[in-house]
């Protein structure tokens, strides 16, 4: 089926996204905050893990973020269990 000179030019325009190997590191930087150094850290990792198991470290990275704002100040946002 032949496509339409419209639809072949944008086709022509589509990028193809680079391979997951060809991807940059992700970077951040640290916030000298221990807590929140190693949410930052996990979220940063996630870009190499499958997208189901996206959730899960988002929502994971959220809570514990939510603990470190809800700490009081000087106690790196630990909470005794």
């Amino acid at each position: 089926m032949d496509q339409h000179p419209d639809e072949q030019a944008h086709a022509e325009d589509r990028v193809t996204p680079p391979a997951a190997s060809a991807r940059p590191a992700v970077d951040y930087e640290p916030t000298g905050v221990a807590s929140v150094d190693r949410v930052l850290a996990e979220v940063t990792a996630v870009v190499d893990a499958p997208v189901a198991d996206h959730v899960e470290v988002f929502e994971r990275a959220h809570d514990q973020l939510r603990r470190a704002l809800d700490a009081r100040p000087g106690t790196d946002g630990e909470q005794d269990t």
